[in-house]
């Protein structure tokens, strides 16, 4: 079974998320806005694609505060995550938006809140899983 890692600091939306993910995808779910267990998670690899929110609120790491855009910058830096897939999530979608974070991150897709099509959504991570 594949696992989605849902970086988000909402915890509705990451209940919701988590719901249509293992309900309607099949899929296991872990949840975390926590930088380093990110990281971690994203080394061990423990998850098999991550859902990144673009506006983590109290996301911190080494001192800094970071969204979701720098996340995704490190962990595609990092020659040991760089192939795991990242789709970014954000409700602050306007024109242009979703190309400016898709260069800035080098996030594989984007996705933006709030969720209306469940299939879709669903569609739209397995479209990017590892097939193996």
């Amino acid at each position: 079974m594949k696992t989605v890692l849902i970086v988000e600091d909402d915890l509705v939306n990451a209940r919701v998320f988590g719901k249509i993910l293992t309900k309607r995808g099949g899929l296991a779910v872990k949840h975390t806005e926590n930088v380093e267990e990110v990281i971690q998670i994203a080394r061990s690899g423990e998850a098999d694609i991550i859902l990144m929110d673009v506006s983590l609120a109290r996301s911190v790491y080494q001192g800094k505060s970071v969204d979701g855009i720098k996340i995704t910058q490190m962990l595609k830096a990092d020659p040991q995550t760089a192939q795991l897939p990242i789709i970014l999530v954000t409700a602050h979608a306007m024109q242009g938006d979703r190309e400016t974070f898709l260069k800035q991150s080098g996030a594989d897709g984007y996705i933006s809140k709030p969720v209306v099509d469940h299939q879709q959504f669903v569609d739209q991570i397995t479209a990017l899983l590892p097939q193996d």
